[in-house]
């Protein structure tokens, strides 16, 4: 159990923070912006949560953003812990977090219409968060690339976050599908 009795610790204000393990980095090292993109998208994804609260597509897709959301907080906590024994111990995203997000865009996917042209971000409030989280988390999927050339991560860390944006996507549809809202089409401009 964790237990927070304040906020505010006065340690970062010259600039620097704590990795878990304790090594001090400054707050724009990229590992600090890669777990805080992460929990950037976490909070997102708190908003597709709310809007599902007044979607069709909220009974089924909920439950699985609730579970996501505390896969990405196990993934911030990754991201945090440099130290590979350290981190072997902590909370992670692992294979079968993956497993089961090829489960849901496969079952979800294979309600939706085929792909005729590229989808613009639309279809409904639940939809568009969807979108919004999905770009957030391509983003998340950089910067852990970056960090990884020069930097120890999780092993399931990248095939996480990539896959998740796969799902984004495929959630998002199915949510306007279900909402019975049209998705916005990108309509290129002939030259």
């Amino acid at each position: 159990m964790v237990k927070i009795n304040r906020v505010y610790t006065k340690a970062g204000d010259q600039g620097q923070t704590a990795l878990v393990g304790g090594q001090r980095v400054p707050k724009d090292s990229l590992r600090i912006d890669c777990y805080g993109t992460v929990d950037e998208l976490n909070s997102v994804i708190g908003l597709v949560r709310t809007a599902l609260d007044d979607s069709a597509a909220g009974d089924t897709l909920s439950p699985i953003m609730a579970r996501v959301q505390n896969e990405l907080f196990n993934l911030g906590a990754e991201l945090a812990t440099p130290d590979d024994d350290r981190r072997a111990r902590s909370p992670a995203v692992v294979e079968r977090h993956v497993q089961a997000l090829d489960a849901e865009i496969d079952q979800l996917n294979d309600e939706l219409p085929a792909l005729k042209s590229f989808i613009l971000p639309g279809g409904g409030w639940a939809s568009s968060y969807f979108h919004l989280a999905r770009t957030v988390c391509r983003r998340a999927e950089r910067l852990v690339v970056a960090l990884a050339r020069d930097e120890s991560i999780g092993e399931q860390a990248l095939p996480y976050l990539n896959r998740l944006s796969d799902a984004l996507f495929v959630f998002g549809r199915w949510a306007a599908l279900k909402d019975g809202r049209p998705e916005p089409l990108w309509e290129p401009e002939s030259t």
